[in-house]
C-alpha cells in the first residue's frame, strides 16, 4: 500500500440504514487504513466523509464507485497531501441562541469566529423550540478576540452568543447554583410579602435607595423586614403559593437531576419560601436568610447571618466542599449586583435576563424568558430533553408499582 495516496471520500444521499456499514465493508475488503470519518444527517440527506489510505487505489475507488452506483448514492474523491493534517489547536465552543437565527445573525457569529483566528470544525443544532439554538466547534483563534467579536455581533442582531473552552471541565460539570428573586421565579418576594403586609410603598422607597447606592444590601434587607413587623406568618405560605416558576424552571432542575448534577438555590430572600422551592422541585441545598417568628407573627428580624452578596459565594464554595466538587465544574446562575461574586467564583457564571452591569462582567449571558435554554449552553440538545421526558411519561403511564417518580410540567411554553 501506498500511503502517499491518502484520499478524502465524500459520500451524499438519502439517509437509511446500512450506508456506513457498506461502504467500511468495500473499503474493508480493498485492505484500507481509516484515517478520519464524519458524518452528518440533515433532513434526511446524509454527507458522509471518510478519510482512507489506499495501496491500489484505483481497483478500490471503482469497487466504491459501483457499490455506491448500486446503492443510489454520490461519490466524490480527493486526493490528500498528508501534510495537509496539521495539528489541531486548541478548541473553543460558541453557542448561539435566541427566538429566531436568521442568516444575518448566523453570518455575524461565524465572521466572528473568523476574525478572531477560529476555524469552525463542526456545526450542531442544539434546539428549534422554544428558542432556536446552535452549536459551532471551532479550532485554534485567540478566545478573547472572538469574544470580543461575538459580543458585537451579539448586541447587533439581538442574539445571545456565549464562547467556552472546549476542556474536560465544560463536559464534567457537577453542580449548578441559582439566585432565586428574578432567576428561578418571576417575582421579589420582599416585593409580594410587602403587599401582603401592606407596606409597598416603604419597602419600595428603601429598595430605591439601595439601588443607588445610599445604603449597602444587608442594611436594606433589615430595613425592609422591619417593615414587616406585627404582620401574621400565615402571610408566608400565603406568598408561597403565589410566586411565579420562570418559564421552563422545572424543566431545567429535572433535566439536570436526571444527568446526575447536584442542584442549589441560594437567595437573599427568606428560607420559608426558598424551602417551599426545594423540596417541590426536587433541590438538594437551599440556603437562604431566616425570618424570626414569634407566636405566630413576624417580628421584623432575622435569624443568623444574613446571606449577601459575598455570602453567596461563600455559599457555592460551601456546596461545592461538601459536594466534593472543584470550582471549576460548578455553575452559577443569577440576574443581579447581588449575584456578582457568586457567578466570578463558578466554573461558569451565567447572567440571567440580568442588569447590564451583571451581563458586561458575567462568563455569558441568557436573554431568552426560557431558564432551560441555559441547558444549551451544558451541550444538552433539545431532542434529548424531550426523548427523556417521553419516557418518563411513559412510565407514568404503566402500573403504579411499576412507577418511577416524575416531576410535573411547567404548564408554559419552554416546560
Amino acid at each position: 500500500m501506498d500511503p502517499a495516496r491518502t484520499i478524502l471520500v465524500r459520500c451524499s444521499g438519502r439517509d437509511r440504514p446500512g450506508i456506513t456499514t457498506g461502504l467500511l465493508g468495500v473499503l474493508a475488503t480493498a485492505g484500507a487504513e481509516l484515517y478520519d470519518l464524519q458524518q452528518v444527517v440533515v433532513r434526511e440527506r446524509l454527507t458522509l466523509d471518510l478519510l482512507v489510505g489506499l495501496g491500489d487505489a484505483d481497483h478500490a475507488l471503482k469497487e466504491l464507485l459501483f457499490h455506491a452506483w448500486e446503492q443510489e448514492l454520490q461519490l466524490d474523491f480527493e486526493v490528500v497531501e498528508s501534510d495537509e493534517d496539521p495539528e489541531p489547536g486548541p478548541r473553543s465552543v460558541v453557542t448561539v441562541i435566541g427566538s429566531s437565527l436568521p442568516p444575518a445573525a448566523l453570518a455575524a457569529v461565524t465572521g466572528a469566529i473568523a476574525d478572531g483566528g477560529g476555524n469552525i470544525d463542526r456545526i450542531h443544532r442544539l434546539s428549534r423550540e422554544p428558542v432556536v439554538s446552535f452549536e459551532f466547534v471551532a479550532v485554534g483563534g485567540d478566545v478573547d478576540a472572538m469574544r470580543s467579536q461575538l459580543v458585537a455581533a451579539s448586541q447587533a442582531h439581538g442574539v445571545d452568543v456565549a464562547i467556552q473552552r472546549e476542556t474536560l471541565e465544560r463536559r464534567a460539570k457537577r453542580l449548578v447554583v441559582l439566585d432565586v428573586d428574578s432567576t428561578l421565579i418571576q417575582d421579589e418576594v420582599i416585593e409580594l410579602l410587602a403587599d401582603h403586609a401592606g407596606c409597598r410603598e416603604q419597602v419600595s422607597e428603601v429598595t430605591a435607595r439601595a439601588m443607588a447606592g445610599e445604603i449597602d444590601f444587608e442594611q436594606a434587607l433589615r430595613e425592609r423586614v422591619r417593615r414587616l413587623a406585627g404582620t401574621p406568618a400565615s402571610i408566608l405560605d400565603e406568598v408561597g403559593a403565589a410566586v411565579r416558576l420562570t418559564a421552563g424552571a422545572r424543566t431545567f432542575v429535572r433535566t439536570l437531576k436526571r444527568l446526575g448534577y447536584t442542584v442549589a438555590i441560594v437567595s437573599g430572600g427568606f428560607t420559608a419560601i426558598t424551602d417551599r422551592l426545594a423540596a417541590d422541585l426536587g433541590i438538594d441545598h437551599a440556603v437562604a436568610n431566616q425570618l424570626e417568628i414569634v407566636d405566630g407573627t413576624i417580628t421584623g428580624r432575622l435569624v443568623g447571618e444574613v446571606v449577601d452578596r459575598p455570602g453567596k459565594a461563600t455559599v457555592l464554595r460551601r456546596i461545592a466542599a461538601a459536594e466534593q466538587v472543584p470550582l471549576e465544574q460548578t455553575v452559577a446562575i443569577g440576574d443581579g449586583a447581588n449575584d456578582l461574586d457568586m457567578l466570578a467564583t463558578a466554573g461558569l457564571g451565567i447572567a440571567f435576563n440580568a442588569k447590564a452591569v451583571v451581563r458586561e462582567r458575567a462568563d455569558t449571558a441568557v436573554s431568552v424568558p426560557y431558564l432551560d435554554a441555559i441547558l444549551f449552553l451544558l451541550g444538552i440538545r433539545r431532542e434529548e430533553v424531550e426523548a427523556a421526558d417521553a419516557a418518563d411519561a411513559a412510565d407514568a403511564a404503566r402500573p403504579e408499582r411499576d412507577r418511577a417518580p416524575v416531576l410535573p410540567a411547567d404548564g408554559v411554553p419552554g416546560a
